[in-house]
């Protein structure tokens, strides 16, 4: 993504990305309760701790669903065309991926694929890796969010597009925003398109809780990291030991939330022209939601995007669905 332009705050100059940051900022932090969008942990050491929160033994969703990818990848890729486009949302480092590209390699000796990602160390490094490993296999990397990837992305001359969505990150969105981007994505694609997405399931709740709290507390760091975030780009004077991470899950709406809550009555300074935010002590900023679904959840989803779940596939313990939909 190009810098079209600088906003300058007091001491600092903003980038016009750092500018967008700054404005959802000051948004989230200005509203009852305190929040600010998930997309911001991705910079470049959110991103990392990311993946390394993929390896720990209680994140259990990478572990399932890389077990349905190396199951039933065979399966998986007799639905597609052989000329076809995979566009991956949210990339990373695409390690679970490989898996599948590696199956469409065995299946039709070639493909191409777009990864989209806001991190571009980590995507472009992506990139360079499957371009050395696989010959057969075209990377077109795309540094965006990703309604913008998409548009620039998708392919109208008869090649299939398919939408690739792991890692359950459409849990991060209410059920309602879930609905609404894919239908824009759904928008975007035309008829000859289909969706791969996986999808977290409901399930007993300290498993749940656990996954987003591990022992070794790199989930905590990957929240706190929000904080220096702010403070190194927005020049913001968080003392991230007056804060601590927290998650839970609220059964009901089925959601895990984390949270950084307030050790403290404090108050935090911007370098942005008069923005202070003042916390109560045991206040908290609502930094993500990761919601579960049961199968007539999903069904439903489909449903109001115009899709039909075409297929689905599950761990054995049914922790965990990777999900096939087609447009109506």
């Amino acid at each position: 993504m190009t810098k079209t332009g600088t906003l300058s705050t007091g001491n600092s100059i903003l980038t016009e990305n750092n500018k967008i940051f700054a404005q959802d900022v000051i948004k989230g932090l200005s509203t009852s309760p305190k929040q600010i969008p998930s997309v911001y942990f991705y910079d470049e050491k959110g991103s990392a701790l990311f993946e390394t929160i993929c390896e720990l033994p209680e994140y259990y969703p990478t572990r399932t669903e890389t077990q349905i990818l190396r199951h039933h990848g065979r399966d998986i890729v007799q639905h597609f065309p052989s000329k076809l486009q995979i566009i991956e949302l949210g990339s990373g480092s695409s390690v679970k991926t490989r898996i599948l590209l590696e199956s469409f390699l065995n299946e039709h000796g070639s493909a191409r694929y777009v990864p989209i990602d806001v991190s571009a160390s980590i995507l472009n490094q992506s990139a360079r890796e499957l371009e050395n490993r696989y010959n057969e296999l075209t990377v077109q990397p795309v540094t965006a969010r990703y309604e913008q990837g998409v548009a620039q992305s998708i392919l109208h001359d008869g090649t299939h597009n398919l939408l690739l969505w792991l890692g359950s990150s459409i849990g991060n969105f209410t059920r309602t925003e879930a609905v609404e981007f894919l239908n824009t994505i759904r928008g975007m694609s035309g008829a000859n398109a289909s969706f791969l997405i996986g999808i977290d399931l409901r399930k007993e709740r300290t498993l749940l809780e656990k996954a987003y709290n591990d022992a070794q507390g790199v989930t905590a760091a990957f929240n706190l990291n929000l904080l220096e975030r702010m403070n190194r780009e927005l020049l913001a004077d968080f003392d991230l030991s007056a804060f601590r991470h927290l998650s839970k899950y609220d059964e009901e709406k089925g959601r895990v939330e984390m949270h950084l809550v307030s050790q403290k009555k404090q108050t935090v300074h911007f370098d942005v022209p008069g923005f202070t935010v003042h916390f109560e002590e045991g206040e908290s900023i609502h930094t993500e939601n990761s919601y579960k679904y049961n199968i007539n959840e999903i069904e439903d989803m489909a449903y109001q995007t115009g899709l039909i779940l075409k297929q689905q596939w599950l761990d054995p313990q049914k922790w965990f669905s990777l999900n096939l939909f087609i447009p109506k």
